[in-house]
């Protein structure tokens, strides 16, 4: 008679590692001593990079080079038999990996060597997120402990959003004083509509918008003790703003509409927003192009003196992309930790959440919030602009206390 033995159940489960923490806890709940926790957690996190318009000699020895370190290389496939001068590559490998990659990279031709730094620097980017203190002049902001909520005041009497409710000083004042006891971080002052614009339409004057947003600021200034913002593209505007005392500067055309703000921002050491814009909607390859967007706009702003510490980027979800196009960002919003910059996402009230749910802006809230879940869930969000500040603060925190932020 044969024994049949009984099969053990093994409760097997696909575990996620989405990050370094992820990994090294992993391997610390199964005994793993530190010793092998640090060197089997970059061998946890694999990630995949994409490098455009490398040459095709270039290319065929990065590929043999990742291959030999156990990785894999795509790339494309009239490259294979050089009959084209460039292609782009995907790597896909895990940390340790690439890092046996880069140390082979240095001894190669073909600009085989600034790529290996660029590697190390894209990963390095991607994996960092630390606590660290924004300084905002009087004031300072505590960036990496917990996600910023910035509360929106349009003082504009076109606003999409509110029609105009916060034209009036008074009403704007007391919206603001109760944006802070809700528990908004920040106050964004807008005095022109922000609806998706193009570059040769015809702008509010510095002039007007100055005499929109002065008289609120100042008031504000003087009666609530956290930064204020201003959302302004233009150099005039932004001057006048930071004369009286603002604390930072959110360019919804990332420093390349008008280039003088740079050297504005720079003279008054002050933090910016860096927004992803464009005239249209048509893309090659969108996320690439739009961390390419960005890569010029924080280098204009380092060339014109801005600290690096100091830039905050924002992919513009509503600008320059139609529906599908804005969920496409948002699904890839992780990629922008790319740059190595905080992230700011301002998706409330948006079109690509009343497209989407067949609803008004005044009934978008939902929608709104489930936009800042998903950023924060990702790793991606480190402030969200908001209009409805008391129900996203909620939603904030809880989404934080999740991820454990």
């Amino acid at each position: 008679m044969v024994e049949v033995q009984k099969q053990k159940d093994h409760n097997l489960r696909v575990v996620m590692v989405k990050g370094r923490e992820d990994a090294q806890n992993a391997l610390a709940d199964v005994g793993c001593d530190q010793t092998g926790v640090r060197w089997m957690t970059p061998k946890a996190m694999h990630r995949v990079i994409r490098v455009k318009k490398l040459s095709t000699k270039a290319a065929i020895i990065l590929k043999q080079e990742m291959l030999s370190k156990g990785g894999e290389a795509a790339l494309s496939r009239d490259a294979g038999i050089f009959a084209v001068e460039e292609t782009d590559v995907l790597l896909m490998g895990t940390l340790r990996q690439y890092d046996e990659l880069c140390k082979k990279l240095k001894m190669q031709p073909f600009g085989l060597r600034h790529l290996a730094d660029e590697i190390k620097e894209v990963l390095a980017n991607y994996e960092h997120k630390e606590v660290r203190t924004l300084p905002c002049r009087d004031l300072s902001l505590t960036l990496g402990e917990r996600t910023l909520v910035m509360g929106i005041l349009n003082v504009t009497p076109d606003s999409f959003s509110d029609g105009g409710k916060f034209f009036d000083l008074g009403a704007a004042v007391e919206h603001a004083h109760q944006m802070v006891e809700d528990g908004a971080d920040i106050i964004d002052i807008g005095g022109e509509s922000t609806r998706p614009c193009t570059w040769d339409e015809e702008p509010l004057s510095a002039a007007d918008e100055i005499q929109r947003i002065m008289p609120v600021l100042k008031r504000l200034l003087q009666e609530i003790k956290v930064p204020i913002s201003v959302d302004t593209y233009k150099a005039q505007t932004a001057r006048a703003a930071l004369d009286a005392g603002a604390h930072i500067i959110n360019d919804i055309w990332g420093f390349q509409r008008d280039r003088e703000i740079a050297g504005v921002a720079a003279e008054y050491d002050v933090p910016v927003i860096l927004m992803h814009n464009q005239d249209g909607t048509e893309y090659q390859d969108m996320m690439g192009e739009i961390l390419a967007f960005l890569r010029r706009s924080i280098q204009i702003a380092e060339d014109a003196g801005v600290k690096p510490e100091n830039i905050i980027t924002d992919p513009g979800i509503g600008f320059g992309k139609d529906r599908e196009q804005n969920l496409v960002a948002l699904r890839c919003l992780r990629e922008l930790r790319s740059l190595g910059k905080p992230v700011l996402l301002g998706t409330s009230r948006k079109s690509v959440v009343g497209k989407t749910l067949d609803l008004p802006p005044n009934q978008r809230l939902e929608g709104s919030i489930a936009t800042i879940v998903w950023g924060i869930a990702q790793g991606a969000a480190d402030i969200v602009r908001v209009h409805d500040v008391k129900e996203s603060v909620r939603a904030v925190r809880m989404t934080d206390a999740i991820v454990g932020s």
